[in-house]
Order: C-alpha cells, then structure tokens, then sequence
C-alpha cells in the first residue's frame, strides 16, 4: 500500500499533474466554459506558460539542486535525513506555502512587482487553460521552489515527495471553474465542515474571489485570499474574505488584451498598446475602474477574517 502511494505521488510530480489538469481542461471545454473569451491571444498565452516554463524552469531547478548547492553547502547534505515523516512533512508544508504566501501578497502590494504578477490576473475566466498563466520572470523566481530545494538537499525529500502532489492538487482544483466546493454549502449537514475545509484550504469560492474583476460586490476580493494550498494564512494575517460565493466575471477592469508575448516576457518584450501597464514607460499600476456607486466594503484588520454577515455561516 506505501508502495502504491509512493507510485501515485511521484507520477503525479512528473506527468500525472500535467495530465490531470488537461482532463480537466477537457471537461471544462467541452461544456464551453471558454467560448466566450479563449480567443487567438488568450489561447497562445495560456499554452505558452503551460510548456515553456517546463523547458526552462525546471532545468534551472535541476541546475540549482544538482550544481550549485553542492558547492555552497557542501557538508550538511542529507543532514535532516533523521528527521521523522510527518515531521519533515510538516516542515516542507509550511515552508513552501508561507513562502509563497507572502512572495504572491508581495507582488499585489509592492507597485513594481505587481506587474510579473499581472498576467495571471488578466484572464477573464476561471479554469484549467489560465492555472498555470504566469509571467516567465514571476516563476523563475518562485521563492519557495529554491527553499524546497534546498530542504530536500538537506534530506526531506520523501516529505516534499507528498506535499507536492498534494498541494498541486490543492490549487489545481482551486482554480478550476468546477465548484465542487458547492455541495458543501448547499446541504446544511455539511456545514461544519464547510467551515474547516474553508479556512484551512483554497477552495474555488476563496480563490475566485482573488480573481475577481471588482470588489465592489462583496465577493471579490484580489485584495486578499492570497493562500496556494493553505488558506490559513489569510486567517491569520486577516487578508482573507469568505462569502461561499462565485464572483460573476473575472480579470482586470482596464484589461487591454495586451499581446500575448508581452504578458508572458514583460520587461523583456512590451506591449504595443498605448498605456497600458506592459507598455513601454506604462503605469506600474493602472487605476481600476470603478462602479459609479460602489457599495460599502469590508474593514479587514490584521488577525481577523471577514465573513459575509448576509450569510448563514455555521
């Protein structure tokens, strides 16, 4: 049975997630989730941060883990090796996902960053074609992928094994257009767990809202719901909203359907379009367009998780 596990974690760190996201990219296509949008632009785009960054990402990683840690640290090498399963689970888990955490927050708040980050924003729908859609720039400098490197040169690698796999699967389906979340507030039953699973994981309602077009409705939020495979860290550092509610479109407000090449090479390559913020001398951030009447938005102070008052949440 280990042994089955094993199998089933390793495959889904090498072709198993490319193929589970492409079943259910068919499924999601053949319902015509993407008719209205996946146009010529929008479809080089996804397709060109599915493939490229597997030629140069992960050769870089390899290089990174195989050459250079060797050479900077050359004596501490399986050193955590000693270091009990769950223990060394646990160790990966918060260290990948706070990581990332706070190097996606950062790149929404900082003004400079924001635009490596802009890409996976400007897609005007939810689903398995936009999961991996990314600014070339962004994923080479994922934080976590070098510190997990790093902790599986020092010995926990059969640990980052499962965590992989498993928070792969986490945001895979957290970005799905799929609510498979939905059962779990619609039967009253399964509120009590609707309220755990809420608040430890991305869930679709959670991480919909992070790409919503306007938080003018009280369900977007890209503000907040900041969490990869955990959502506990919007708990605690009070940047998450939860209405078990799917935002009614997505995408930027003042999205110009910038080539698709500048949005996947930006600085290196600019859009041609007259100001926008991938255009040469652009805004770093571009005003969003407002509704002429916004309603009320909620005050989220750092320790606390706003929660829809309008909904019954048990």
């Amino acid at each position: 049975m280990i042994n089955f596990f094993e199998d089933v974690f390793r495959n889904l760190n090498t072709w198993g997630l490319p193929t589970l996201v492409l079943l259910i990219g068919m499924v999601e296509f053949s319902f015509g989730l993407y008719n209205k949008h996946w146009d010529k632009n929008e479809r080089l785009l996804d397709i060109a941060c599915f493939t490229l960054p597997k030629l140069v990402v992960r050769p870089l990683v390899t290089y990174f883990s195989l050459q250079l840690l060797p050479l900077a640290l050359p004596d501490v090498q399986d050193a955590f090796d000693w270091v009990p399963f769950w223990w060394g689970f646990a160790i990966i888990s918060v260290a990948d996902d706070l990581t990332q955490y706070w190097y996606h927050r950062l790149h929404h708040e900082v003004p400079f960053l924001w635009r490596f980050h802009r890409t996976h924003h400007s897609a005007p729908y939810m689903g398995m074609a936009m999961a991996s859609r990314q600014n070339i720039i962004y994923t080479m400098f994922f934080s976590q992928t070098y510190l997990t490197a790093v902790l599986v040169y020092l010995g926990l690698g059969y640990p980052a094994l499962f965590v992989r796999g498993i928070k792969s699967i986490i945001t895979t389906l957290a970005h799905s257009s799929i609510p498979w979340d939905k059962p779990f507030y619609d039967h009253k039953w399964l509120h009590p767990v609707a309220w755990v699973l809420e608040r430890l994981i991305s869930t679709p309602a959670t991480h919909h809202a992070h790409h919503a077009d306007t938080t003018d409705d009280g369900v977007g939020h890209y503000k907040g719901n900041f969490g990869n495979m955990f959502f506990l860290w919007d708990v605690i550092f009070g940047t998450g909203l939860i209405t078990r509610q799917y935002p009614k479109s997505y995408g930027i407000s003042h999205y110009q359907q910038e080539e698709w090449y500048a949005q996947f090479m930006w600085p290196i390559l600019k859009s041609k379009k007259e100001g926008s913020e991938l255009s040469h001398g652009g805004p770093m951030v571009k005003e969003d367009i407002k509704d002429p009447e916004p309603a009320a938005q909620p005050i989220i102070t750092p320790g606390s998780l706003y929660v829809n008052p309008e909904l019954k949440v048990m």
